[in-house]
């Protein structure tokens, strides 16, 4: 056997590992290509025809010397010879990036639109890992769209079963089969490219859709956000469809109002008939010192827009009882409770009950304060009612007002956040809400701790089989 040199040109070195010279034991070039066969199947396959012959667009040289295609299979060689495998070359500056591609064609399977809208229909994973620019023109039906910057990061979260189906499409086919690529080293065993891409995909009639995306200055605004998979375009998109009740604009509505128009939910309402007095900025952060005698309503919108100007304000500066509550309830998603009344918790309660909505119950008294969420509505695992735990009002010499007894500053932003956080938590359906339990904060001690409260069958509000009773004279029923 003769050792000789095979040099390797830059088009066919992807085939050869990046290698440009190999040494192989030969007598003549046939079985040269045999040897590299053996290694580098995919050299070989772009050197012969099917028939074993050199194709057109290759030619051989021996130390430099041209051979005829039809001796140069046949050809004796001498060790030490020098052979030299030269194809035809267009030049440009994409030759790299083509070689890479057609490497990635050898290993990723590819498959044609309408084969991977039959998979997608079967249970497979349709993603689509264009960027955000190219999905707002339009996306397949039902599609995962998971940009190409984010695919390693999240797609674990998205698709957790390493045998899901998955047919990567991309615009034209290319971007796919390096995503395609990744994903086979992530550890998926069913991966396959889409050839031609969303343009083949729309030019064959496959469904499509223009989903809805925020706008860019969303996307710089909430980009925390949308780095987390709970929330994520689709959790931001719930947001700001989302519709949120904030009655009273004090110390507790005031840090509710604020991180929920920084969260970005769409539309807030205020309920407040008060207007801002000094004494109120010590704790009621939303308000400021220029605005004290004006409406609360009117100063919270202020200072929302000041935070976030897309958030809709919508304010209710009436009084709120039993004969404007059900004009305004029903409007919203979620009711959070930042009253400093027992009249108006009981009632929030009952309206609460009366139209499904949970209530983001917040209470607060000097150095200690209160969280739950009630929601006898709840489709799965129902609690109980503002009434269960609380069937009366306490007589106001044990439950003095704030401008009574006094209340640390601080205290509220504590309890009116964690308010914030369970409303965040139901607009987007996720974690465990405090349904069933209420969080008690002891700020002197430093200390959480966590009741659980069951709901009162006999309830006459909530309880089982009961029909709604109507409203009271809350005034009244809280005078006892």
């Amino acid at each position: 056997m003769s050792t000789v040199i095979v040099r390797i040109p830059a088009p066919l070195r992807t085939f050869t590992d990046g290698e440009s010279e190999l040494s192989v034991e030969a007598q003549d070039m046939d079985e040269v290509l045999a040897a590299l066969g053996a290694t580098h199947a995919g050299l070989v396959q772009r050197i012969l025809r099917e028939d074993g012959t050199l194709r057109p667009f290759v030619n051989v040289f021996v130390d430099n010397e041209r051979l005829d295609c039809a001796e140069a299979l046949q050809r004796p060689l001498a060790p030490g010879q020098i052979v030299s495998i030269i194809p035809a070359v267009a030049g440009g500056a994409g030759s790299a990036r083509d070689q890479r591609l057609a490497a990635l064609r050898e290993s990723v399977s590819q498959i044609e639109p309408q084969e991977a809208r039959r998979r997608q229909q079967q249970g497979g994973v349709l993603l689509d890992v264009r960027d955000q620019d190219e999905v707002a023109g339009g996306s397949p039906d039902g599609a995962l769209r998971l940009g190409r910057s984010f695919l390693e990061l999240r797609i674990e979260e998205s698709v957790p079963d390493l045998e899901t189906p998955i047919m990567v499409l991309c615009g034209g086919g290319a971007r796919s089969l390096f995503a395609a690529e990744d994903l086979q080293r992530l550890g998926y065993g069913q991966v396959s490219s889409v050839t031609g891409g969303f343009n083949r995909w729309k030019n064959e009639g496959l469904p499509f859709e223009v989903p809805r995306m925020l706008d860019a200055e969303a996307r710089d605004r909430y980009s925390r956000h949308l780095l987390m998979p709970e929330v994520g375009e689709a959790g931001q998109l719930k947001l700001q469809d989302s519709r949120v009740l904030i009655v009273g604009a004090g110390g507790l509505g005031s840090p509710v109002a604020l991180y929920l128009a920084a969260a970005g939910v769409g539309t807030l309402g205020i309920i407040d008939h008060d207007v801002v007095d000094r004494s109120n900025l010590q704790r009621q952060v939303i308000h400021a010192d220029d605005r004290v005698g004006m409406g609360k309503a009117a100063s919270a919108r202020l200072g929302i827009h000041a935070l976030n100007p897309a958030v809709d304000v919508q304010l209710h500066e009436d009084y709120l009882d039993s004969t404007t509550v059900d004009s305004i309830v029903p409007d919203y998603d979620v009711v959070v409770d930042g009253t400093d009344n027992f009249a108006t918790r009981y009632l929030i309660n009952d309206a609460c009950i009366k139209h499904g909505k949970p209530n983001v119950h917040g209470a607060v008294f000097r150095f200690e304060g209160q969280v739950s969420v009630f929601w006898p509505g709840r489709s799965e695992a129902p609690g109980p009612c503002y009434r269960c735990l609380f069937p009366e009002p306490p007589p106001p010499e044990l439950a003095p007002s704030c401008s009574e007894a006094g209340v640390l500053g601080v205290l509220p932003g504590v309890i009116g956040l964690l308010q914030a956080v369970e409303t965040v938590k139901l607009l987007l359906h996720v974690g465990e809400p405090l349904v069933g339990r209420l969080l008690f904060y002891d700020a002197l001690g430093g200390r959480f701790q966590e009741m659980r409260m069951e709901r009162a069958p006999e309830c006459a509000y909530c309880g089982d089989g009961k029909a709604f009773p109507g409203y009271v004279d809350y005034e009244q029923f809280c005078r006892g």
